[in-house]
């Protein structure tokens, strides 16, 4: 961090502040969590289950999930095994843990905010394979049609094992606070390196956000100078939490009560809009909405008048794209202008191995903001009882998100999500997946004609 002004007198000022919010909404003591996870050979947790696999057993007895040509796809694991209980730390006389309401069993949200390395196991030769008739939560492939994305029945994938490489080294923290991590995390993202959905957590999204950073301007970032950090963050738009009130348009919606699993049920709806405050407010200010209610435990957030806290972001990234790289290696999309600057980068879930992105150069065709999507069976997975073409609406929540950006490779493209919090940490169905604000603000600096290019 070569041109950092360091002040820690600021500095000390502005994460006690921090520290403050974050700490006064946690009153939970952390408690193990015994759900079980499955792991990909590269150590991401994965949340759906590949059409055509199925499970069989290694030599110490745990399930491993393996596509049809007996690949290992990801191995089970107990969180509790797979994420270690943090650090204790002694207040008043006595040990307590974090005070941290995401290790909790109860929180949805402690499963998928650390990296480890790779969970396998040995499967015997001659292990039986119990195939499964599995639903996929998440559409394949769409293309836009118009204001709507759909797929292209000749454009189906063959499947293909992608070679893994190694990883940039990891960022150690050394006893840094959640506070502080949300100072990292802003400060990224103020930089135009997207760290994800922030949420006070040290996970590959935010190092792969750093090294992108020292790529971008040269400079090496040490993320354990909290004080240069936060005085950057002073000079740049303040503190990176603050309050703010909330109005009766933000109670007001609209919202729907919730999105069905059921894409007939969609089709019948008018938006997959919000199904809540905290889930637009959270969007809003770029932050995982379990972490804005943590922040704020208590609020009644459908209230007008309301003072909450909230993340501080930067200002939306500006400039003019003229290349894409999408790294499907490190789950990342690079963004440069014309004379090979970099102006942004993403965290992305590219592809998978049943459902791999494509390989070389594409362009990009065309835009379109708040995209509705075509749901065809015969082209895409059979999603329960449904035999016939439905349209689905628009919305934040809708299977594209806010954005679809087609690509000149027929089915695929860049878009959105309804679950940015899922963004960089598990796989996609082919296309490149960004959280919603992260790929309308690269939508908003794209034109038709840039080139993508996907590499391994």
């Amino acid at each position: 961090m070569n041109r950092f002004l360091k002040s820690a007198l600021s500095g000390t000022v502005i994460v006690l502040a921090l520290s403050a919010a974050v700490q006064d909404a946690s009153a939970q003591q952390y408690r193990r969590q015994g759900s079980v996870v499955f792991v990909t050979p590269n150590g991401e947790i994965l949340d759906y289950m590949p059409e055509g696999s199925g499970y069989t057993r290694d030599r110490s007895g745990n399930r491993v999930l393996v596509d049809g040509y007996g690949n290992i796809i990801a191995t089970e694991a107990r969180s509790r095994g797979y994420y270690p209980p943090p650090p204790s730390r002694r207040v008043y006389g006595r040990e307590v843990y974090n005070n941290d309401p995401y290790y909790s069993e109860d929180q949805y949200g402690d499963t998928r905010y650390s990296e480890r390395g790779a969970v396998t196991g040995a499967i015997p030769r001659d292990a039986s394979i119990d195939r499964q008739q599995l639903d996929q939560p998440y559409p394949q492939n769409p293309q836009n049609d118009g204001d709507y994305a759909s797929i292209d029945p000749d454009q189906q994938q063959p499947q293909v094992t992608q070679p893994t490489r190694p990883a940039d080294p990891v960022i150690t923290l050394k006893n840094k606070s959640k506070s502080e991590i949300v100072a990292l995390q802003v400060f990224l993202d103020r930089a135009g390196v997207s760290p994800g959905a922030i949420d006070g957590h040290m996970g590959a999204n935010v190092t792969k956000a750093v090294y992108a950073y020292e790529q971008m301007t040269g400079e090496t970032l040490d993320p354990n100078n909290t004080d240069a950090i936060l005085e950057q963050l002073r000079m740049s738009g303040g503190l990176p939490v603050v309050s703010y009130t909330i109005t009766p348009a933000d109670a007001a919606g609209p919202y729907v009560a919730e999105i069905p699993e059921d894409y007939a049920h969609k089709s019948q709806m008018t938006s997959l809009a919000f199904t809540s405050v905290t889930e637009a407010l959270a969007e809003r200010f770029h932050m995982d909405e379990g972490f804005l209610k943590e922040l704020n435990a208590g609020a009644d957030f459908t209230v007008p008048g309301t003072i909450i806290k909230v993340v501080n972001p930067g200002e939306v990234k500006t400039g003019s794209v003229a290349r894409i790289i999408a790294d499907k290696g490190k789950k990342q999309v690079f963004a440069y202008d014309a004379s090979g600057n970099l102006i942004s980068a993403y965290p992305a879930s590219i592809g998978s191995t049943d459902t791999p992105s494509p390989s070389g150069t594409v362009t990009v065709e065309r835009v379109a903001f708040n995209p509705g999507y075509t749901y065809n069976p015969k082209i895409n997975f059979q999603q329960g009882a449904n035999d016939k073409i439905l349209n689905i609406p628009p919305g934040p929540n809708g299977p594209v998100g806010t954005v679809w950006m087609a690509l000149s490779k027929p089915t695929y493209g860049i878009h959105g999500t309804p679950e940015p919090s899922k963004i960089g940490r598990t796989q996609s169905h082919g296309c490149i997946r960004l959280t919603n604000w992260d790929a309308t603000e690269l939508a908003k600096m794209v034109k038709p004609g840039v080139t993508v290019e996907f590499v391994d």
